[in-house]
């Protein structure tokens, strides 16, 4: 019993790393990097195909408007 817990207690050293007080380098300069770069496509090609659906539908079934509006 005693040397389970001594090796689930190395095993659990070995997994997590000491924790330290201070870090190991300055996060400032890495955040005014990401604050400085162009945010990322804001709408990905999954939503605009979304969107022509929905509009193909609205212009070819018409009756279709009160059950779009029912569900939003």
């Amino acid at each position: 019993m005693k040397h389970e817990e001594e090796r689930m207690q190395k095993l659990l050293q070995q997994a997590m790393p000491p924790v330290h007080a201070q870090l190991q380098q300055d996060l400032w300069p890495k955040m005014l990097d990401r604050l400085a770069r162009p945010p990322a496509a804001a709408v990905p090609w999954f939503d605009w195909a979304l969107i022509a659906a929905v509009i193909l539908l609205l212009l070819l079934a018409p009756g279709s408007i009160p059950l779009l509006l029912y569900h939003l």
